[in-house]
């Protein structure tokens, strides 16, 4: 992204014949995103970077196809559903505390284990627990599908042909089709033995179009369950890993988020019924999210021309709203590098325009699934941290890498030191 969206309200520019804007100004975001939402489509560089993977699922598709999606899955995101998925994901962070203590030396790769903590959540809540997916194969497909995404998004903006190869192509494809073959297989299970199971399987089989009454084909469910696999799980886990390592750099932060596990539990187990009590935890989660937002971009296409604010756009104009610039930007946050969790303070929180913050989206088309990963991430860290410190052995400061979403650039290894006066659980 041009280094000006850090300071500007917006940048134009243009690649490869086609005019791109850059938009910073909370005020222009909610005017594209909110107002202007039905002139915008996910656009040309979405459809090629994630589009082999996900198809035409809740992420990527556009119009009346993306809407009634949406109306089917929306009853599985209400706040009684998700109190019901607390405990489920309380268990798998115990899951994951289980594992650290047998870990050579304390020694962890905090990306690795939070990938496999939120996947584990995902498979229990939405899967029902999983019908033998490999969660280490899985993880790896994900890695390798998303890693050659700089090359596709780039391709796509120069024009260039899809069949073009480049590197990682091979592999990225070989990995699309493991991850959709599993999910096939997955639902071919569901359909032979339904059972009785309130999960999102159930809720996708079971979806009609409400003006068509047509059901998913099970390539339209493949897509929606691989969807919430990769948005579903990825982005959280990397909010948590981005979280553990601010944590390990500021341990006067580490120490309040403790002190108030400890109160909230008056020293016993974490426990479902703790989990809303946490509201200093939930601000470090949103202050890392704020530095290091999971998913950095957003991008839109002028279906046709518009006006936004003082400025003309005309139809195919590429819209980018950089979440990553945004969170950082000199005109909207004191000191915007800082690691500071009072920023979300209700009363802080209520001073800020709606869109100078946005890890989740924004408009029509936020993320569906954001009161369920904050509720996730609370629970794991309280659970985590309750028993254990843990510490960057990585010495470098480390970098962030746009790859669809933000992760560190290099492996982030960390040390598990159980804590003193721990909870009688961990």
């Amino acid at each position: 992204m041009p280094p000006e969206i850090f300071t500007e309200p917006a940048v134009f520019n243009r690649i490869a014949g086609r005019i791109r804007v850059h938009l910073a100004d909370p005020v222009l975001v909610h005017e594209a995103l909110v107002k202007n939402a039905h002139l915008l489509s996910k656009g040309d560089d979405v459809r090629r970077a994630l589009g082999p993977a996900l198809g035409q699922g809740l992420l990527t598709a556009d119009g009346d196809h993306w809407k009634w999606q949406r109306q089917s899955v929306a009853a599985a995101f209400r706040h009684d559903k998700l109190q019901q998925l607390l405990p489920s994901m309380v268990d798998a962070a115990r899951r994951t505390q289980k594992r650290w203590n047998t870990a050579p030396g304390g020694h962890i790769d905090i990306a690795h284990e939070m990938m496999m903590t939120t996947f584990d959540v995902i498979v229990e809540t939405m899967m029902s627990g999983g019908h033998d997916v490999d969660i280490h194969r899985v993880e790896q497909s994900i890695t390798d599908y998303l890693k050659p995404t700089g090359w596709t998004i780039a391709l796509a903006m120069l024009g260039v042909p899809e069949w073009l190869p480049h590197p990682g192509r091979r592999k990225a494809r070989l990995a699309v089709d493991y991850l959709r073959s599993s999910l096939v297989k997955v639902i071919i299970e569901r359909r032979r033995h339904p059972g009785d199971r309130a999960d999102l399987v159930s809720m996708l089989l079971e979806a009609k179009d409400p003006e068509t009454g047509r059901m998913m084909t099970d390539t339209e469910i493949v897509d929606n369950l691989l969807t919430f696999i990769t948005a579903g799980h990825e982005t959280t886990a990397l909010g948590l890993v981005w979280t553990f390592y601010l944590l390990s750099r500021h341990p006067e932060i580490e120490a309040k988020v403790i002190a108030e596990i400890d109160a909230v539990t008056d020293g016993q187990p974490v426990t479902a019924d703790h989990v809303a009590g946490l509201t200093y935890t939930r601000q470090v989660f949103s202050e890392a999210m704020r530095l290091y937002p999971p998913a950095p971009i957003i991008t839109r296409t002028a279906l046709q021309d518009f006006r936004l604010g003082e400025h003309d756009i005309a139809a195919g104009t590429v819209l980018y709203v950089p979440i990553y610039a945004i969170h950082r930007h000199a005109s909207l946050w004191e000191e915007p590098d800082r690691f500071d969790p009072s920023r979300f303070e209700p009363e802080k929180v209520k001073q800020r325009h709606r869109y100078a913050y946005m890890p989740f989206g924004a408009g029509p088309r936020v993320c569906i699934g954001n009161a369920f990963a904050m509720m996730e991430a609370v629970a794991i860290l309280a659970v985590l941290l309750q028993g254990a410190h843990v510490r960057n052995k990585t010495p470098a400061t480390m970098e962030p890498l746009m790859r669809v979403t933000l992760r560190p650039e290099d492996r982030l290894m960390m040390q598990v030191v159980p804590r003193q006066n721990k909870s009688p659980a961990a």
